[in-house]
């Protein structure tokens, strides 16, 4: 299949053997309030997001790429074009200090085929090489089992606990010397 044609007004910033991961624009909305509306998708989130939240959760990642340079992007696949989830690096307060996540979300349908690590690998690697942070965490609740995996694949490991919207999560980190 040849690979698709990609709107040049939506910026790319890293591209993997899969993916294209490039800014998120309003044309998002319905696909992206796809996947964040999903109500398995979201199990570890205090609920699914109405259709209103995600075109705020839109405009605040166009913020992030105005004020920080990065936030969480699209994920295309390669072949098809398809916006199949989000990963990026977002700023979160963790016991009042600031530190660099790396979050992910990819729809149900794309599941165990190994994007969400294919893309948070990339994130990583441009949050210590082309950002130059010195620590990144993932805030992931206890059982979300799946994230804590991939965190783990990223070379990340439990630092701390800590309580964020009332719920319980675990706070994975790493160094840039961490890395494998």
């Amino acid at each position: 299949m040849a690979r698709a044609e990609y709107d040049v007004s939506r910026r790319v910033v890293i591209e993997t053997e899969r993916l294209v991961l490039r800014e998120l624009a309003p044309g998002d909305l319905d696909q992206l309030a796809a996947i964040l509306g999903d109500p398995e998708t979201m199990r570890f989130y205090p609920a699914p997001y109405e259709r209103d939240r995600v075109v705020e959760w839109i405009e605040g990642n166009q913020r992030r790429y105005r004020e920080d340079g990065f936030g969480l992007w699209g994920l295309d696949l390669k072949e098809t074009g398809e916006l199949v989830g989000d990963c990026g690096l977002t700023i979160q307060e963790v016991e009042g200090a600031p530190f660099m996540e790396v979050g992910y979300h990819v729809k149900k349908a794309r599941w165990r085929q190994g994007l969400a690590t294919e893309a948070a690998l990339a994130c990583r690697d441009h949050a210590f090489d082309v950002v130059g942070t010195d620590r990144l965490i993932a805030l992931i609740r206890p059982e979300n089992e799946p994230s804590r995996g991939v965190a783990r694949n990223l070379g990340m490991r439990e630092w701390r606990t800590t309580v964020r919207a009332g719920l319980a999560h675990i706070v994975y980190s790493m160094t840039g010397g961490d890395r494998a």
